[in-house]
């Protein structure tokens, strides 16, 4: 080689390491690249070689080609105990939606569209990214990757019955055989995984109490009684099935105030199944405990579940009812032959459970009120901080979590605050972090999405702002998602419509111009229970609505690498007045923070929708101001009186519709 080609070779391994450097610096915090050597990960990946060396060591002794390991626990919970996030310590991934799958030289994530950033930055170059999250999908890989009558492990405690059929009727025809393996084979391998935590179990105060447990356990039993089906027993598997049935609470689950147990409820007995040297003494006396009788909760260790459940099932003309939401296939599986087997989409409690007694609706609205003083307090102080340069996406979640905490009976949050501006906002459950968070600016918007945890109810918000001069097109996309919000809070229906057959009333005004959210429109929210309360909610699955329903209304819209608008309150199913039927309903919002005038467009809101918010501005003020008063938070309170203002005002152009204003400007321009 010359002289010159030396130095022409030097340059060119100096610009590829120029380049390697550059893409590294600015893919900091942001996302994998495996297209380059060495690969660029982000500060936020986590390093698996080692676990996926061993998980397939430990899968060999089994005989299996392939291993599932699903995002959840043994409870089937959306939110999970550290010690039972395997997918997470497996891969790295943190997302509450996601499925493995590892084979022996391949691992692979399926999540969905609210993930895929979330993955791409967390996971390093082991992993493989699917773009869905169907169980078609997983399987259709999994026949693609293996050979015939290879077998396919998973644990049936993190299988619901639905799941597993629908595994099993995949794989089965083409010969790729699911094999149980009920002693998980992550936590095998998985040295320092989290123990339980040591907190005592406790029970709710009587002043938060309509029903005691004897009362609930007499709703239950009577509904069996009055099955046709004649059950003799039903099988509580959710967590907030025997945190409901007995008023207790307890620590397990971060953000949720549930713990691990199971319920077997019969017509003449009451077995709980729990981690039993974390009961006191004085609960075990509330339980009743020392007896054997009707209303007497009999204690056995948490692991015994199985094998009590098989002792039961030997006797004569008994029938288990499961609810198959929440029911893993590891005790489904004993509950043979199918005559002794009664199932529905949900147990009994979950039905009953939706319905809030007037003490839990009064109560709830009271942890909301309170709750609301807590998000203004973060909104008039990020107006002044922000512009100043002071905040980041993390110090304002810090903030909103710190209000929160000074408010009566808070016990945390409800959830990882989502305090997210500009691009980041673009995905719909981000949090920040310390490698993650961005300064908050007044050139972006700002969504955050936060919820407490009092003795007296579960809350979860959503607002987002904009402190400097936002775009025609973000004005009118917060303004359309907004409408939505509107729309659905406002109509009136028949009791026992489901919420899926008015959930376009949310995308509608989004529609008509070409924009959608990928998420649902809204869920079920507990009394001091999960932020997320099923069976409530806007999905096809959800139970038809009804007087005393909590539900959150939160559409929302989210433009790739720029913004994101989510606008989210919690509503209670009240009766509506109608001028001739009786049995209908509507929605009555208990999230009491304004909306950011600046963000909303009043040219685009019919004059109900702009009726609907002036009436809700008053609900604000005349509830908001005396709590705002009693807490000595004047500033507070004037600021919630500016951002109340009415819209219609005598005179104004706000209170013309955009139609009206089409009319009246028609003859000037035909002049």
């Amino acid at each position: 080689m010359t002289f010159s080609g030396w130095i022409l070779a030097l340059c060119l391994v100096a610009l590829k390491g120029q380049s390697h450097a550059t893409q590294a610096e600015e893919g900091a915090g942001s996302e994998r690249n495996c297209t380059i050597v060495p690969p660029y990960l982000p500060p936020t990946a986590i390093n698996t070689t080692r676990r996926l060396h061993e998980l397939r060591a430990v899968m060999k002794t089994h005989s299996i080609s392939a291993y599932i390991i699903p995002g959840t626990d043994a409870h089937l919970s959306e939110y999970i105990a550290p010690r039972d996030a395997r997918l997470a310590w497996m891969s790295g991934f943190t997302g509450s939606s996601g499925t493995a799958v590892v084979t022996q030289d391949k691992a692979v994530l399926w999540t969905d569209s609210r993930y895929w950033v979330q993955a791409e930055r967390q996971m390093d170059c082991n992993w493989e990214l699917e773009k869905d999250i169907s169980i078609s999908s997983i399987t259709k890989w999994l026949i693609k990757e293996l050979n015939e009558e290879d077998q396919v492990g998973f644990d049936p405690f993190l299988f619901s019955v639905d799941t597993f059929d629908a595994y099993n009727n995949n794989l089965a025809p083409a010969k790729r055989n699911l094999t149980s393996i009920p002693d998980n084979l992550v936590d095998q391998i998985w040295a320092t995984r989290p123990s339980l935590p040591p907190d005592n179990l406790t029970r709710l105060p009587d002043d938060f109490i309509e029903r005691t447990w004897q009362m609930k356990v007499d709703l239950i039993r009577a509904q069996m009684m009055n099955n046709p089906y004649k059950p003799t027993a039903v099988l509580l598997s959710a967590l907030d099935e025997t945190a409901w049935l007995l008023n207790m609470r307890g620590n397990d689950i971060p953000f949720n105030p549930f713990f691990y147990s199971y319920t077997l409820l019969t017509l003449d007995e009451i077995w709980l199944f729990v981690h039993t040297k974390r009961l006191t003494e004085e609960i075990k006396v509330y339980l009743n405990s020392s007896c054997t009788l009707s209303y007497c909760v009999q204690l056995f260790e948490y692991e015994t579940v199985r094998e009590h459940l098989k002792k039961y099932l030997t006797e004569p003309s008994v029938r288990v009812w499961v609810g198959t939401e929440y029911t893993n296939q590891a005790l489904y599986e004993l509950i043979t032959p199918e005559e002794k087997l009664l199932q529905s989409e949900y147990s009994p409690v979950l039905t009953t459970k939706a319905m809030k007694d007037e003490t839990e609706q009064k109560i709830l609205r009271a942890a909301h009120i309170r709750d609301a003083v807590a998000v203004m307090q973060l909104l008039y102080q990020l107006e002044r901080t922000v512009p100043e340069g002071m905040e980041t996406e993390l110090t304002a979640a810090q903030l909103v979590n710190e209000y929160r905490s000074m408010q009566k009976f808070s016990r945390g949050p409800s959830f990882e605050t989502i305090s997210a501006s500009g691009p980041n906002a673009a995905l719909a459950h981000y949090s920040p972090s310390n490698e993650t968070a961005r300064k908050l600016t007044t050139d972006e918007m700002y969504l955050v999405d936060s919820g407490g945890q009092y003795l007296d109810g579960t809350t979860d918000i959503t607002r987002t702002v904009h402190w400097g001069s936002p775009t025609d097109f973000q004005k009118e996309a917060f303004t359309r998602v907004l409408m939505g919000n509107i729309e659905i809070s406002r109509t009136i229906f028949p009791a026992g419509t489901r919420g899926v057959n008015m959930e376009m009333l949310g995308r509608r005004a989004l529609w008509e111009v070409g924009l959608n959210y990928g998420h649902g429109t809204g869920h079920g929210v507990g009394n001091y229970f999960g932020v997320h309360e099923w069976p409530v909610g806007f999905q096809s699955n959800n139970i038809p609505f009804q007087q005393g329903m909590f539900t959150s209304i939160e559409p929302g819209y989210y433009r790739v690498n720029e913004f994101g608008i989510r606008i989210e309150d919690v509503a209670v199913i009240v009766p509506a007045k109608t001028m001739y039927g009786n049995n209908y309903l509507t929605f009555d919002t208990v999230s009491l923070v304004p909306y950011d005038r600046k963000l909303i467009d009043t040219s685009l809101l019919s004059p109900e929708q702009l009726q609907w918010l002036d009436t809700y501005y008053l609900t604000i003020r005349s509830t908001m101001g005396p709590e705002l008063k009693r807490q000595g938070l004047t500033e507070i309170y004037n600021w919630m009186m500016d951002n109340t203002e009415p819209f219609l005002k005598t005179g104004s152009s706000a209170a013309i519709p955009s139609i009206s204003l089409l009319l009246l400007l028609l003859p000037i321009a035909l002049l």
